[in-house]
Formats: C-alpha cells, sequence, structure tokens
C-alpha cells in the first residue's frame, strides 16, 4: 500500500477530529509565507501575521517583551531588600520562628548552625520614590522611578532546573511551552523576516561564577507547533545555526531548492494535513530570508558612538550582556515580538561579595542603557522589560562566615524581580518581607500571578488562554489560581 494511503487508513478519531482546530495553526504558518491568496482560501479572518482570532481578549499596553533571566538567582537582601537591622543579628542563629520548618537544600540541611550574614554593601535611597538600591547597581538606581519592584515574588521550587522551568514554562517538569512560545502562538508575528521569540544567551566574566546549566528545553514550544519554540541567535560563527548556504551553493541555487521541496511538501500536506509539513516550509523560508535580515540585524558598526557611551564598551563585545541588551533593542524595532535574554553566574553559594560585585557589573549598565534607550525611541511604552531570578536567597550563610565574605542558599519563600515599560507604574515598591527577608508578610506575587501580570499586560486573560493537549485545556499559568498584580499596572 502506498504510505500516505496508508497513513489516512491509520488516522485515528480523535486525529480526525482534531483537524479542525489545527487548521488556525495551519492559516498562521501560511502568513509566514507571505502567500496571502492561500491565506484568504484557509482562514479568511486570520490576521495578517498570524495569531489567534479573538485575542487579544481587551487593549493590550504591551506589543514586545524582553525578559532578562539572571540564572542563579541574585540575592535579594544584597540588591533590593534593603535589611539594616540584619547589622545586628551578625552570626547570630535564624530563629526557628523564622524559618518555621521550611524545606532546606542538601548543600545546607546538615549545617549545624544557620549563622546570619547581613549584607556587606551600603544601600541609598534613589529617584522621587526614595527607592533602596544596593551600591552594587549604580546604573540601576538611576532608573528606579521608571521601575515596578516587585519584592515578594515566590515559588515552590527550591533547585535550579525545576525553578527555571516554572518561572519560564508555568511547571516544574519540562516539556511544557515556555513564556515566549505562548505569546507567538496567541499573538502571531510582527515582522514577516525575523522570527517572533529570540533567545540571547550573554556571558559572564568571574571565573569563580557558580553556572547552572540551561539548554533548549528552556525556550521550546512544548505541546505548540515547533514554529513557536525560541530562535538562538549566537554571538559567534554564524548568528544562527545552517543559516548560511554551503559552500559552492549560490542563493538562485538554493531558491530552486526551496521551491522544489515547498512543492513535494504542499502535495503531502494535500495528502496527510498534518501541519508540522507547513511548519517545515515555513521554517525553510524564514531561514531563506534570514540569510538577508540576520546580518543587517548583528552588524552593530553603524551604531553611533552615542549608543557605546550609554550602553559601555562591553557592548561592542559579541556576547557581552551589553551586547546583548543592544541587540535585544535592535530585535524588538525591527518587530520581533518576544526577546528572552540569559546571563548565568549567579549562584553564589560562596564568595558572594567578590562574586556579586561581577555579576552586577556585568548587567547594570547593560540594563539602565535598554530601558532608557527603549524611552528615547518611544519603545518602551510598548514594550514590557522584565528582570528576574527563579527564587531567592538565605539571609545565613551556607559554609563559613566572616565578616568579609559568605555565601547564600536557594530560598524559594521571597526573591526580588522588577518591570518597566509596557503598561507597568513606574516607581513604585510591592510587597514587604519580613525583618530577615525570609518571608512575605505583605502582598505575596506567586511565579503564577507574575505570569499572569504579564499575559496581562499583551491584552491576554490568562483563563481563557489554553491550548488543548493530552484532554486538558492546557495554560501557562495552569490550574491553580494566579491573578494579575494590578497594583503595579499603570
Amino acid at each position: 500500500m502506498h504510505p500516505f494511503d496508508e497513513t489516512i487508513l491509520l488516522e485515528t478519531r480523535r486525529q480526525f477530529f482534531g483537524q479542525a482546530a489545527r487548521g488556525l495553526g495551519v492559516a498562521a504558518l501560511v502568513t509566514m509565507l507571505g502567500d496571502k491568496t492561500l491565506l484568504a482560501s484557509t482562514a479568511p479572518n486570520a490576521k495578517a501575521l498570524g495569531g489567534l482570532p479573538g485575542l487579544p481578549h481587551f487593549a493590550p499596553k504591551a506589543k514586545r517583551a524582553i525578559y532578562l533571566h539572571m540564572v542563579g538567582a541574585p540575592p535579594q537582601m544584597d540588591l533590593f531588600d534593603y535589611k539594616p537591622q540584619m547589622k545586628n543579628w551578625y552570626d547570630k542563629d535564624l530563629p526557628e520562628s523564622v524559618r518555621q520548618g521550611q524545606r532546606l537544600t542538601t548543600m545546607t540541611a546538615a549545617q549545624s548552625r544557620f549563622p546570619i550574614a547581613p549584607s556587606i554593601f551600603k544601600f541609598q535611597q534613589h529617584g522621587q520614590s526614595g527607592t533602596w538600591v544596593s551600591e552594587l547597581l549604580p546604573y540601576t538606581a538611576k532608573m528606579v522611578d521608571d521601575l515596578a519592584i516587585v519584592r515578594t515574588a515566590h515559588t515552590e521550587a527550591i533547585n535550579h532546573e525545576p525553578a527555571i522551568t516554572f518561572i519560564q514554562t508555568g511547571n516544574m517538569i519540562a516539556g511544557k511551552p515556555c513564556f515566549g512560545a505562548w505569546i507567538a502562538y496567541g499573538l502571531g508575528s510582527m515582522n514577516q523576516d525575523l522570527p517572533t521569540f529570540v533567545v540571547l544567551n550573554a556571558t559572564h566574566s568571574h571565573p569563580k561564577a557558580g553556572v547552572q546549566a540551561i539548554s533548549a528545553r528552556l525556550w521550546s514550544a512544548g505541546f505548540l507547533s515547533a514554529q513557536y519554540s525560541g530562535v538562538a541567535l549566537r554571538s559567534g560563527g554564524d548568528p544562527v545555526l545552517y543559516i548560511n548556504n554551503p559552500e559552492g551553493v549560490s542563493s538562485a541555487l538554493r531558491r530552486r531548492m526551496l521551491d522544489a521541496v515547498g512543492q513535494i511538501n504542499q502535495i503531502q500536506h494535500q495528502k496527510i494535513s498534518d501541519p508540522e509539513t507547513l511548519t517545515r516550509v515555513a521554517q525553510y523560508e524564514m531561514a531563506f530570508r534570514m540569510q538577508t535580515s540576520v546580518p543587517e540585524l548583528t552588524d552593530v558598526t553603524k551604531e553611533p558612538e552615542s549608543t557605546y557611551k550609554m550602553y559601555g564598551e562591553d557592548a561592542r563585545k559579541g556576547g557581552t550582556f551589553a551586547h546583548s541588551c543592544l541587540m535585544a533593542r535592535r530585535l524588538v524595532e525591527r518587530g520581533v515580538r518576544f526577546v528572552q535574554v540569559y546571563h548565568r553566574g549567579w549562584d553564589v553559594h560562596n564568595t558572594l561579595p567578590e562574586v556579586l560585585a561581577s555579576q552586577c557589573q556585568d548587567v547594570d549598565q547593560g540594563c539602565w542603557a535598554l530601558v532608557q534607550d527603549l524611552k528615547a525611541r518611544g519603545l518602551l511604552e510598548d514594550t514590557v522589560v522584565v528582570w528576574s531570578g527563579e527564587f531567592g536567597r538565605t539571609i545565613y550563610s551556607q559554609g563559613k562566615l566572616t565578616p568579609s565574605d559568605y555565601g547564600r542558599d536557594h530560598h524559594p519563600r521571597c526573591f526580588t524581580l522588577w518591570m518597566a515599560g509596557g503598561g507597568v507604574k513606574g516607581g513604585i515598591v510591592h510587597g514587604e518581607t519580613d525583618e530577615f527577608s525570609y518571608n512575605v508578610i505583605k502582598d505575596p506575587v506567586h511565579v503564577r500571578d507574575f505570569q499572569a501580570t504579564l499575559l496581562h499586560l499583551f491584552g491576554i486573560d490568562h483563563e481563557k488562554f489554553t491550548y488543548k493537549y493530552q484532554g486538558l485545556d492546557q495554560r501557562l499559568t495552569g490550574v491553580e489560581p494566579a491573578a494579575p498584580v494590578k497594583a503595579i499596572l499603570a
């Protein structure tokens, strides 16, 4: 029997009835090919560049997002959650009434003591809001009136892999779509020549920094179509793997090859109606267009000197955090909807004062420059910028404590993140933690609330934004209660 005929005969009842639901995805894929005639024949009500009918649910404040993830968990009490009274607790044990039997990692569970380590860094108030910020972040301190600082974020995971996966995908188990993939699926693309969702991995500078492994699972589309996955933009060699033609293959020959492959795939799609066939065609076509768009994007030599004065000299060096922030600005101004930047090295279990100072120096000026650059170009008002880790750090020291050196273990019960632009109210600090920065005492913000807030900024009701998979209406925020944090919305 012919393979196509056999495939059709073997199609299950569930697959057959699933064709209608997948038709919307097909229409979105066709828009990536620029074939308006075919688009009109398959989904006349689809948006020009894909996305789901009915989205956004209400008028959005944000059209784009730049998510800066500090992988490894920055210590909140050394950066944003000022606890001056801890100086009186130096080397005293954390009271059991504060710890309340909360989980410990295997790295400190065997410690005989939990000695309190006050931050050795100085804090000052800044801006009209009078926000307290550590001396390690002088550039960030200059823009506190642009930021909504959330001191009471909390999560359920106590180790890096599940915690990073949780805040990125809404689930501690890998395999679910990440935030960028959900946005690409729901709202579609804003350009024809670059991916909807781009990922940048920035380098860190300190050799002793604790580095957590990350992988493409974090920016995958999970059970959504593969087209919604993030495209990793590299700082060395080809910006995107295999984007350039092989040696001896001209652009004209590549075009003829893609046309022939496209015809074969269209025949296959007519036979078995598998939407992933069109996904494959769309990815080939996007790669072909990116051969022109990506070199122009990544050529920062034409940026004026004022750009490097703003971002710092590191912005000239591919792969640095400053360069990644500059690239993020260039991406969103060219219509990329979601940019994810990862910066590793924040896992400060030991030698915290030395390593943390270096980590902050890596990112501080770039964060400030990115927000100011977006503001100057009129992009900040509809671009939301997020700075966050995956959980917080303990007030007690891991290992040996001295007046000038200490480390901190993982702590899921409270951590600090900030947001700016795209409908976020600037110049506010949301939530309070106890005097030990160990427990939330006012206005808790669960990771799911944070995710619901981001979706809300895009005009999406997180409870209505679902995808049928394995018999369930899957959603980014899961099935537990969650709500946007209205206090930080402009």
